[in-house]
């Protein structure tokens, strides 16, 4: 049964908020079958006097329910025996004329009953589709509401960190209370972008590129520049997009601190690829890229040391070079699950 179908079926029984429509409709319908079988009753042969009248009552119950059903019934049945039965124009009960209509109820009871639950059926089901589209807008709506308590929650604590700051001393503790509130605000922000409003997992090719122009405006450098190229096949459940995200957002952070230290502008490319078996992120900038000697894995900022370690619970790799031409390149590899 195709959706239109489907549909239909639900409509059904009709005039419902107008019952007498259906039983004068039922009325008509007989009528109808009567004067059928007046003018085709040349065509058939003798002893089929309900032939044109079944039609009627299956219709009848059919589009307008049981009550207009058993109506049309009633009505055919009298009409086939007072015109159709020997002796006609009589209602008197011949020997014969109780087996056909006791054959006429058996049948139209049978149809009826069959209509009457094939409806009931369908309004039940009409029923529990409604309140299963109820429940999901319902848990939509929460869902969309605990996203935005959550985010707000995370960057109402980053703010409190950040206004604490202003009353220590310590440079090493205002660094620290610093770094804390800028993450936590970065993470408040991707708990928000996580879900689109159907409460569907974002995929990274919409994800990222808001992501990027978040953490740039925050950096207030309007003069630097990113450019987000992500295969639209790869898609990643949310425990792993979190982790990707912070990468993200720790790298271009790093990037425009030291990087671009001295410089109003600059660009940054963030492009992720996916084969078979490895997801690999890259983000190149063109600033003035790691010290002479530098190493990944023996370097102590903590923003490198979040982003080794988120890389290690997706199970997989990351590592800052410099790059060809200056500049420098970070490359997450990982397998997804």
């Amino acid at each position: 049964m195709d959706g239109h179908t489907g549909r239909l079926l639900e409509r059904l029984p009709l005039a419902r908020a107008h019952r007498w429509q259906g039983y004068a409709a039922a009325m008509a319908l007989s009528l109808t079958g009567l004067v059928a079988r007046w003018a085709l009753g040349d065509a058939f042969p003798p002893g089929f006097p309900f032939l044109t009248f079944f039609p009627v009552v299956v219709l009848s119950g059919f589009l307008f329910g049981r009550g207009p059903g058993i109506l049309a019934a009633i009505i055919c049945g009298l009409l086939a025996w007072y015109f159709f039965i020997p002796p006609v124009m009589s209602l008197t009960l011949a020997p014969g004329a109780g087996l056909a209509l006791g054959f006429y109820v058996g049948v139209v009871a049978v149809d009826l009953l069959l209509i009457d639950w094939m409806q009931r059926g369908t309004a039940r089901l009409r029923a529990e589709r409604e309140r299963s589209q109820m429940l999901a807008e319902r848990s939509q709506l929460l869902f969309s509401e605990l996203q935005h308590r959550v985010s707000n929650n995370l960057q109402m604590v980053g703010a409190v960190l950040a206004l604490q700051q202003r009353s220590v001393s310590d440079p090493a503790a205002r660094q620290a209370l610093s770094d804390a509130s800028t993450k936590l605000q970065t993470i408040g922000r991707i708990q928000r972008q996580l879900y689109d409003h159907s409460g569907e997992p974002q995929t990274l090719e919409r994800m990222l590129p808001d992501l990027v122009q978040d953490v740039l405006a925050t950096a207030g450098k309007r003069g630097v520049t990113a450019a987000v190229d992500v295969d639209a096949q790869i898609m990643l459940p949310p425990d792993a997009l979190i982790p990707v995200a912070l990468i993200v957002a720790e790298t271009i952070a790093n990037a425009v601190e030291h990087g671009f230290a001295g410089r109003d502008t600059g660009r940054i490319a963030v492009q992720m690829r996916a084969d078979s078996a490895t997801v690999t992120l890259t983000i190149a900038d063109d600033g003035a890229g790691p010290p002479s000697g530098f190493t990944s894995a023996g370097a102590t900022s903590l923003g490198l040391r979040i982003s080794r370690t988120l890389a290690e619970q997706l199970g997989g790799s990351f590592d800052l070079s410099p790059r060809d031409g200056g500049g420098a390149i970070a490359t997450l590899s990982f397998r997804p699950t």
